[in-house]
């Protein structure tokens, strides 16, 4: 067992804090208040409270404990990896049926951040997917629950944030899948009316699809970027291509925080936005650079400089239609944060769990780099989101004020009217928690 000081989200955003570290998860999470593993959430929802609070790291927890080829159902420890799932299933016709944006999460934490893919309109969040969870919880008792068994603990540790109890094992459905491969179209729009009617046509002949927006451009070119869709490939397609695993690079160190600024981030989004210098195509591409573009790049949050950054990510509900949408963009460019990554999703009906995150309409995720004026960003987006009727996502959250979260999000009341029975101490909190919920250290 091992310990360390300092704890730190992917936005770098740090506190103190103690992280243990042991393969026997029982074990390690008796003293602790917190679960935690590979640290990709963006904010502070893996951080601790105060400085003694202990946090359980489930890394080291990752064995494997039943699959059925039959059914597809895999059942294993939460510190197991997507990126290790990956590794051993999909060259045996086997993927998960959600993954998120990076395969550097565990299923413990795909499971309390309820994570959506390319596929929500179709597949819907992980949550949709999972039969079982064994949970330890805040009172030291063991409890196995899913749809039928205290269902309540069930969808609420769904999206939860991992504040009803330390996930121990998860129990979901892999799908097959028909080759190694993704089949993709990607094609380059003009604006963000043809990217919201370029989506909604996607959608109704893809299973995936996603887009990059440039995020700073105006006018009539407001919201242009490059929409992309996929589906698996058919062994016909794969032309009985060798599937090979991507290759990783890292960026060996941290860039100053004036090297990302808008003229730099301007001249990025314009090069990528021109370098589709089709405006329609069609090609056989690996599962890892179609969903984990930026995992080909270890460390890429290096990019961002030493004060960081945070993702804001937000829905807007269908009802609010395309001027919310357009309207969001607008206020994003008039707020000046600089950015070369936007990604637009299209989402489908609201998810089971009980604070998940996505709800019909469309997913807007911009990375912003740590500035003065940052809260004063996030608090203008977040009275737009509120108006429109969306939410933002917990996962990716640092700044929103309690306010601003009470105010988009009515489920909140029965969470923690759920929390409240399954840890009645309130032994169980987070950084995020603290600040959001006022869970008191």
């Amino acid at each position: 067992m091992s310990a360390t000081m300092t704890l730190e989200g992917w936005g770098r955003l740090a506190m103190p804090g103690r992280e243990v570290v042991s393969c026997d998860l029982e074990s390690l999470t008796a003293k602790a208040v917190l679960s935690r593993g590979l640290g990709r959430s963006y904010g502070d929802c893996s951080l601790p409270a105060r400085p003694d609070d202990r946090v359980a790291n489930s890394l080291m927890a990752d064995r494997i404990l039943g699959f059925d080829p039959g059914s597809g159902v895999l059942r294993a420890e939460a510190g197991l990896s997507l990126a290790q799932i990956n590794r051993l299933f999909l060259p045996r016709g086997w993927f998960p049926p959600i993954t998120p944006g990076t395969k550097f999460v565990t299923l413990g934490g795909m499971v309390s951040s309820d994570v959506h893919g390319k596929n929500h309109h179709r597949q819907g969040c992980f949550g949709e997917h999972v039969r079982a969870l064994r949970i330890r919880l805040g009172d030291g008792d063991i409890v196995e629950c899913s749809p039928n068994v205290h269902p309540d603990l069930f969808y609420g540790s769904i999206g939860g944030m991992g504040l009803l109890g330390h996930i121990l094992e998860v129990e979901f459905a892999m799908g097959p899948i028909p080759s190694p491969w993704i089949w993709m179209e990607s094609s380059r729009m003009s604006s963000i009316e043809a990217f919201l009617d370029g989506l909604a046509e996607a959608a109704l002949r893809w299973p995936m699809t996603m887009g990059w927006i440039d995020c700073l451009s105006r006018g009539s070119s407001l919201g242009r970027g490059i929409l992309m869709a996929g589906r698996w490939a058919s062994v016909e397609q794969t032309g009985g291509a060798a599937f090979k695993t991507a290759a990783e690079r890292s960026l060996p160190f941290e860039l100053p925080n004036f090297v990302l600024n808008r003229w730099t981030a301007r001249a990025f989004n314009a090069l990528y936005y021109w370098s589709h210098w089709r405006k329609r195509r069609e090609r056989l591409v690996a599962p890892d650079p179609f969903f984990y573009p930026l995992d080909a790049i270890l460390h890429w949050n290096r990019a961002y400089g030493p004060r960081g950054f945070t993702q804001y990510q937000c829905v807007l509900p269908r009802a609010a239609g395309p001027a919310a949408v357009r309207e969001f963009l607008q206020r994003l460019v008039k707020l000046g944060s600089p950015s070369p990554l936007c990604v637009i999703k299209d989402c489908g009906p609201e998810g089971s769990g009980t604070l998940s995150f996505p709800l019909e309409g469309t997913s807007i995720a911009v990375d912003m780099a740590i500035s003065p004026d940052i809260q004063g960003i996030v608090d203008r987006l977040n009275e737009l989101v509120i108006a429109a009727g969306g939410r933002i996502y917990l996962t990716k959250d640092g700044f929103t004020r309690p306010d601003h979260f009470r105010a988009m999000e009515p489920r909140l009341p029965g969470f923690l009217q759920t929390k409240k029975k399954w840890d009645p101490s309130g032994r169980l909190r987070s950084a995020q928690s603290v600040r959001l919920f006022g869970d008191c250290p």
